[in-house]
């Protein structure tokens, strides 16, 4: 993978990027994306925003041997904090990180005033994305797009929000799965969810074997068991 060919999952996130977007980039790593979106003019300015020593100077070498020094401002900074408001950012991507992280990234930035709410938001959780769901529509954040794909063994998400007016809320099945990705069910989806159903039954069955008391978690987890059943098998 490189700045001229993404990789299967940052295809897909490219994608979702508005057209002629001020992108900014959080976790740039080697600034491919942002590179491949200039090169490719689908934008034509954008931050790469990284906060580890070695994926930034990585992404300053790859953005001054791709001459793109004028249109890719690669910044040190942690999360959002390396937006400035006269750069008047319109889309913001955030991938490969937990969605924990990614969630306090966004509230981080809410609180500072570096996140406007005004931004779309392409966010690519490796785990963790029902924190990113409550969090969107906790913060009137209206999810558009949700995909899920496969890459080298591994399942991927990527939900995609636009400020939204109005307070918003999802059903349980919804924050879970995904509002989008249950009403329109791939073999990719539901290959994950038929893991993920199996992987909490044998949880279940540990904690019902366990000495010490785990009601709690029992009964957490059979709701989500619950969920993932009526939805997956609604069909079959």
């Amino acid at each position: 993978m490189d700045e001229k060919k993404l990789s299967k999952r940052l295809t897909a996130v490219a994608r979702h990027v508005s057209p002629h977007a001020v992108l900014a980039d959080i976790g740039s790593d080697h600034a491919y994306l942002p590179a491949h979106l200039v090169l490719t003019g689908k934008i034509e300015r954008a931050i790469a925003g990284e906060v580890v020593d070695g994926p930034y100077q990585s992404a300053k070498k790859l953005v001054t041997a791709s001459r793109l020094a004028d249109k890719i401002d690669v910044r040190f900074g942690d999360g959002l904090e390396v937006i400035r408001p006269e750069d008047n950012v319109t889309d913001i991507t955030i991938c490969g990180m937990g969605g924990k992280l990614i969630r306090d990234i966004l509230d981080r930035g809410r609180i500072s005033g570096w996140l406007t709410g005004q931004e779309r938001l392409v966010l690519q959780p490796n785990v963790g994305e029902p924190l990113l769901r409550t969090w969107l529509t906790t913060h009137r954040y209206r999810i558009v797009h949700e995909e899920i794909l496969e890459e080298d063994r591994k399942i991927y998400e990527i939900i995609v929000a636009e400020p939204a007016q109005e307070n918003l809320s999802l059903t349980s099945a919804e924050y879970l799965l995904g509002p989008i990705l249950m009403n329109n069910q791939t073999e990719v989806f539901r290959k994950k969810w038929l893991r993920e159903l199996h992987h909490r039954e044998n949880i279940s069955e540990q904690l019902r074997s366990a000495a010490a008391n785990h009601q709690d978690k029992l009964d957490h987890l059979t709701k989500e068991i619950n969920v993932i059943k009526e939805v997956v098998f609604s069909d079959t």
